[in-house]
Order: structure tokens, then C-alpha cells, then sequence
């Protein structure tokens, strides 16, 4: 199937802008917590949003669609199918935040081919920020090629997007307890912890473990900002488990070598 990323990609950008003031914003401050079988926080504003988004995606290009609020029967499929196309989408990331009025949450889409993303849009709707990427075209923060500034390539100099509950313990005590980093934040939404590592709002990302609807939009633009990528075990990513990876993340090429072999000498 052909289908141009480049063309697409603001016709996604005015998508995620739509589902954001239909389903999603609508609902803030409204919606009423619920929790799936994992424990995780959902909102009818997920739900609302995943239907847009499955209904509206398939109307661009008829490629299978990878959502977080899909069962895992079908999720499994649309991988299993997906490998010359697929969409990848987080309806709401950062549901807690949403729920409780914070304003770090966003709706976020991937378009991968052959497992990997070759387009990406992050849209955080409280704050009218919308993060694009295209592979080999670059990142932006509406517009503004991205990273914003430039990035530390010393890990104690370095701001560090850390969510500690999610590592090993050995790993997490030795963060908590003498970090290698100048300071340490989590925003509550790895969709929005990519972006900001891309804009150069912070220098380091750690993540015990990611679905794909969290890293893929993200991943990209992390790298076509200029950062690295690896997981836990390889410095692929992109050959680490699909259903869950760890990660550890810099825009600096120092100091992405030096978190990753103090994160890993601590595993």
C-alpha cells in the first residue's frame, strides 16, 4: 500500500487537534475514574477517543490499528498484521493527570512500517502544544524544529525524567538514594516525557518497562532531535520486546553513554 508520511502528517496533526476538542477536553475535570484489570486508571474520555481516532485513521489510510484501550486479542492482531503499515495510538496518555486536573496528559499516534515509526504526533491539548516528527525530517514543537536548547552532556548537570515505581528495586534505591543526575522529575505520561526529552526540556529519560502506545510516537522524535535510544539489555531499541520495553534515553551522545552504563551497572 502506498501512502506518503509526509502528506499524512498534517491531516493526523488536525485529527488529534479534533478528538482533543470533541472527546477529550470536554471531559476534563468531568470524567469519573474507573480502572481496567491491571490496576491503571480510564476515563470514558479513553474510550471516546479511541473510537474517534479508530474510525477517523481508517478513513486516511486502511492500515490496522494498535490502541491501549483495545482487549489484547485484538492489540495482538493489529501487530501481527500491521508489519507494511500499522497506526499506533494512546488515546489519553497520562490518565491519572487528566482525572485529577493536571495538566500533563496527551493524545498521541504513530504510524509504524515494518515495527518501526515513521511518523509521529503528540498533541498535549491543555497547553496547545503539538510534537511532530517524521522519520528523517525532524522534530518540532508547533512548528519550532526541535530540541529547544542545548542539551547537557554531563549526567550531573543533567535534568533526568525518572519513574521510579516502575524500576527494580537495586536500580530504583540507588537513584533515590545517591543519583548520578543534577535533578530528577515525572511527569505521570511517558507520551509527554519523550517530547520533553526531544525539546530539550530535560537531558535524561529511565523507564522500567513501556507499551508500544507509549514509546512510539516518542521514540521517533527523540531520535530526529538528535538523542539515542536503548533498553535495559540491548542498545537497540528497536529489538527489545515490542510489549514492553524498558528504556533508557538522551538527546546528549556522552552523556547517553554514561546513564546507560551507570543505569546498567546498577541492575
Amino acid at each position: 500500500m502506498n501512502y506518503d508520511p509526509a502528506t499524512l502528517l498534517p491531516r493526523v496533526e488536525a485529527l488529534v487537534r479534533t478528538v482533543a476538542a470533541r472527546e477529550i477536553m470536554p471531559r476534563f475535570l468531568q470524567a469519573v475514574r474507573e480502572h481496567k484489570s491491571d490496576g491503571s486508571a480510564l476515563s470514558d474520555a479513553d474510550l471516546a477517543s479511541q473510537r474517534f481516532l479508530n474510525a477517523e485513521l481508517g478513513k486516511l489510510v486502511p492500515l490496522p490499528i494498535l490502541g491501549e484501550e483495545m482487549d489484547e486479542g485484538q492489540q495482538r492482531a493489529a501487530l501481527a498484521a500491521g508489519d507494511d503499515g500499522l497506526w499506533c495510538v494512546d488515546p489519553v496518555d497520562g490518565t491519572t493527570n487528566f482525572l485529577a486536573g493536571l495538566p500533563f496528559f496527551a493524545v498521541s499516534v504513530a504510524l509504524l512500517r515494518q515495527g518501526k515509526p515513521i511518523l509521529g504526533v503528540s498533541y498535549a491539548p491543555f497547553c496547545d502544544e503539538m510534537f511532530t516528527a517524521l522519520a528523517g525530517g525532524g522534530a518540532r514543537l508547533n512548528g519550532e524544529l526541535l530540541p529547544l536548547r542545548r542539551p547537557e552532556s554531563r549526567l550531573d548537570k543533567s535534568v533526568a525524567l525518572v519513574d521510579l515505581k516502575r524500576l527494580p528495586k537495586p536500580l530504583a534505591l540507588a537513584l533515590a538514594g545517591e543519583p548520578p543526575y543534577y535533578s530528577q522529575r515525572n511527569l505521570g505520561s511517558s507520551v509527554l516525557e519523550w517530547c520533553y526529552l526531544a525539546a530539550g526540556r530535560a537531558d535524561l529519560l529511565l523507564h522500567g518497562g513501556q507499551r508500544p502506545w507509549d514509546y512510539a510516537a516518542g521514540r521517533l522524535m527523540v531520535a530526529e532531535a538528535g538523542g539515542s535510544v536503548s533498553s535495559f539489555e540491548l542498545d537497540d531499541f528497536d529489538a527489545a520486546p515490542v510489549w514492553r520495553r524498558s528504556v533508557i534515553a538522551a538527546l546528549d551522545p556522552a552523556a547517553q553513554a554514561a546513564w546507560r552504563a551507570w543505569t546498567r551497572g546498577r541492575l
